[in-house]
Order: structure tokens, then sequence, then C-alpha cells
């Protein structure tokens, strides 16, 4: 078996209301320097509220995605008095916790997320960076109050655009459903364990400990569906069919119902076999997505352990 060490993840950023309408990690986070986390034994906490404005709003960002603002291009762009808020937010980020791609980036970078989804807690990574798989593994080992499942996105899109790449390891907890600007005890709840279960993984391994490689089940991007719409005024004319909604990572056959049109006729799906996720997702709506397509595939991670010094 195939073996990686790696130096100590001792510095770690945990962000939350890099969507200002994501409560979770929004109420996380300020919990987290109430009580002043900032150092958990061999790990240092940099807890950050990613965009503030937003925040205050309860909107998912000002003017532009935040989340999709950590390209190279979009990082090293001028800032005029026109730029939006949320580009001149994404380079204080990089400047406080990367910058992204250098040695002084954060070891560790988690980002927070909610869904309107019903996809239990997802771990989401751009790549088959072995850390967030380890992490990923770990928790899906130990967590008692939800399913825990793998999504990789590195297939949808040629550069990574996530707060989390600015991290020299990163991932994003994605946790639903909850309703966009509201909290959810249970879903809080399922948040701070799987927080509490990655800086716990953390310290075992600076502390020495090797995890042993292995097989692990991820979902990977295939392609994102729209809604059917009406050609002449380009307005959606169905709804996720009641059969497919809330069952997300529920194999979507062909033929298996998809839609239902405001005219009451069902709209099936074609195409391949695939797993359905970001199912109805409140936010998509104006990224014209329905739901997202994935396949199911095993992934075989290295074991890992720090580097001995």
């Amino acid at each position: 078996m195939e073996h990686v060490s790696f130096s100590p993840l001792s510095r770690v950023a945990i962000c939350g209301g890099t969507h200002g309408n994501e409560m979770t990690g929004v109420y996380l986070v300020r919990e987290m320097q109430k009580q002043k986390v900032d150092q958990t034994g061999s790990v240092s906490v940099t807890t950050v509220l990613s965009n503030p404005r937003a925040v205050d709003a309860c909107r998912r960002y000002v003017e532009k995605d935040l989340n999709r603002c950590f390209t190279a291009a979009l990082l090293s762009s001028p800032i005029t008095d026109s730029a939006p808020y949320d580009l001149r937010r994404a380079q204080e980020l990089n400047a406080q916790l990367g910058p992204k791609g250098s040695q002084e980036a954060v070891d560790l970078l988690c980002d927070l997320h909610n869904t309107t989804a019903n996809m239990g807690m997802c771990i989401l990574m751009d790549s088959s960076d072995p850390i967030p798989l380890h992490i990923y593994k770990y928790i899906q080992s130990k967590m008692t109050s939800a399913p825990v499942r793998a999504i990789q996105l590195a297939l949808s899109h040629p550069e990574t655009y996530s707060l989390d790449s600015v991290g020299k390891h990163g991932f994003s907890i994605e946790v639903g459903p909850q309703p966009h600007g509201v909290l959810r005890a249970d879903i809080f709840n399922i948040v701070k364990e799987g927080v509490d279960l990655m800086i716990d993984w953390l310290q075992k391994f600076n502390s020495g400990s090797t995890f042993e490689g292995g097989d692990v089940e991820a979902y990977c991007y295939v392609k994102s569906v729209d809604y059917p719409r009406d050609p002449t005024t380009n307005e959606i004319t169905a709804a996720i069919h009641p059969d497919l909604q809330d069952n997300d990572f529920k194999l979507l056959r062909p033929g298996d119902p998809a839609f239902l049109s405001f005219s009451g006729e069902t709209v099936k799906h074609e195409g391949e076999e695939l797993y359905p996720f970001f199912v109805n997702e409140c936010a998509y709506y104006e990224k014209k997505i329905a739901f997202h397509l994935a396949t199911k595939v095993t992934v075989t991670i290295p074991s890992v352990s720090v580097k001995k010094e």
C-alpha cells in the first residue's frame, strides 16, 4: 500500500458565512469566537466570518458569489471603485489565509455551508488530495447523527474557484436540508460534530498516528440539469417531481420521473443512470440548475502520516 507523509497540519482556518444566508457556519464560527477556540493542542484555529456584509443582509452574496471568486485571474485582478464588494473580500481573505498556492497559506481550510437539498452531511473537495479524503473517512466512521458522503467536483471546471482552495489542503462541509436564513439545532449539531471530529483527526495526525489507506466511496460530478423552460420566455415550466424531491443520492434511471409540469405532465429523466444531488437547491435557480448528477466511484487512498523531522 502506498504511503505519503505530510508536514504537520497545525494552522487551520474554519470559515462560515461565505454565503451570508447559510446560518450554521455563521453561528458556529461566532460561537467558536465567543469560546475563544483558537488553540486546540497542536492545532491553531483561525475562525473567519467570510462575507460579513452578506451575513448582515442575510443574503447569499452582496454583488457576486464570493465562493466563485478564488480563481487566479480574479484574485490578481485590479480593484477599482466599481469592483464588487465580494471580489474585494475574496482578495482580503486570500491575503489573510493564503496566498493561494503559496507556502504561507494555512495548512487546512474548512468552509461551512448549508443546502436546502436533502443531502445529509457531505464533504466537498476539488481533487483526490488524500488529506480531505482521510478526514472524510474518519468523520464517516465516527458520525452518529447523519449519513456522510464525499463529493468530488474535480471534473466540473478547469480551475478551483472556491474559498477552500486557498488552503494547502481544503474542503467544504455541506449539510442539509436547511432553508436559507434559518437555523436548525439538528443541522447545527451535525456540523459541530463534524468540525470536532476534523480537529480530533488533526490532533492524532500531528501527534504521529498513521492512518491506513484503502478504498473510500465518493460521488464524482458529471453534469448539471436545468429545469424545463418555455422556449419563448425562458421561464421554468415544471418543478422537481415529488418522486425525486428529497431523494438526493438515490440512483436516477432513464425513464424515472424528474420533473412535474405545471399542467400536470411528468417529464422523465433521459440519459444514463446517475446519482442526483443538490436536488432543488434554492440558490441554484439563478444558476439555471435543478440538480447535479454524479457517478459513484471508488477512490483508493494511500496511508498517511506526519513527516518525521
